[in-house]
C-alpha cells in the first residue's frame, strides 16, 4: 500500500533544499500548502527590468502522486494575460505528463524555462520595434531629402512656368533700357499708359472741378504792367 503523507513529505524536504528561498510552506495540515516564486533566468544581457517571475501555490490532495496537485498562479511581474494563461496550460501539461511520480520540480523547471523563453521574445520584439521605427523615420528622412520625383510631365509644367518667367523678365528689361535716358516728354510719348492717365484727367475736369474762388480774388492788386516790362528786359 503506498504510503502518500511519506512521499508529501519526502518531495517537501527536496524542494526545500533546492528552493530554500523562493518555497515558502503556508500549511501542513492535513496536507500542505506552500508557494514557490519562479523567475526567469537571468543571461549575459538581461536586466533587472527584463525579468519575469510568477508565484505559484500548490496544495496536496489525499492521494497525491497518484492524483495531481491543486495549483494557482498567486503573483506575477512583468506578464501579461495571455501570457499567465501559456503558464497555466504548461502545468496541465506537466501535469498530465507525469501524473502518478512528485512532479513540482517538475513543473517549476518547465515554468522557469518558459519565463526565459518569454523574456527572450519580449526583448526580441522590443528590438525589432526599436529597429521599424529606425527604419521608418530613415526611409522618412530620405523622401524629406529626394524631394518629389520628376517625370515628363512635371518637368514639361515646369519648363512652360519656366519659359514664360522668363519672358517676362526680358520683356521688363527691353523696356527698361527703352526708356533709360529719355526725357520726360519722350517717356510720355512712349508710355501708353501715362498718355491714358492724362485723358482720364482731362475727362474728369470736363466732368466738373470744383476751384475756389477766394484765390482768385486778389488778381486785380497785381501790379501786371510791371511784370510785363521786366518780361519785355
Amino acid at each position: 500500500m503506498t504510503d502518500f503523507k511519506e512521499e508529501q513529505n519526502n518531495e517537501i524536504e527536496a524542494l526545500e533544499s533546492i528552493y530554500p528561498e523562493e518555497i515558502e510552506v503556508l500549511k501542513t495540515d492535513p496536507y500542505h500548502v506552500f508557494t514557490i516564486t519562479i523567475c526567469s533566468q537571468e543571461t549575459d544581457q538581461s536586466e533587472d527590468e527584463d525579468l519575469a517571475s510568477c508565484v505559484i501555490q500548490f496544495s496536496y490532495v489525499e492521494k497525491y502522486p497518484e492524483e495531481p496537485p491543486l495549483f494557482e498562479i498567486v503573483d506575477n511581474e512583468n506578464l501579461e494575460d495571455d501570457q499567465i494563461e501559456e503558464i497555466i496550460s504548461l502545468i496541465n501539461e506537466q501535469i498530465e505528463e507525469n501524473i502518478g511520480m512528485v512532479l513540482v520540480f517538475t513543473i517549476v523547471s518547465a515554468v522557469q524555462e518558459k519565463l526565459t523563453v518569454m523574456v527572450e521574445d519580449s526583448k526580441r520584439r522590443k528590438q525589432e520595434e526599436i529597429e521599424r521605427k529606425k527604419r521608418q523615420l530613415e526611409e522618412e528622412e530620405q523622401k524629406r531629402f529626394e524631394g518629389t520625383k520628376v517625370t515628363v510631365e512635371t518637368f514639361l509644367a515646369w519648363k512652360t512656368k519656366f519659359d514664360a518667367e522668363m519672358a517676362e523678365m526680358k520683356k521688363e528689361k527691353v523696356h527698361k533700357e527703352k526708356t533709360k535716358g529719355l526725357t520726360g516728354k519722350e517717356m510720355f510719348m512712349r508710355d501708353e499708359s501715362m498718355a491714358d492717365s492724362d485723358l482720364k484727367l482731362l475727362e474728369s475736369e470736363e466732368e466738373g472741378v470744383e476751384v475756389d474762388e477766394s484765390l482768385f480774388q486778389d488778381m486785380d492788386d497785381l501790379d501786371m504792367d510791371d511784370d510785363l516790362e521786366e518780361a519785355g528786359d
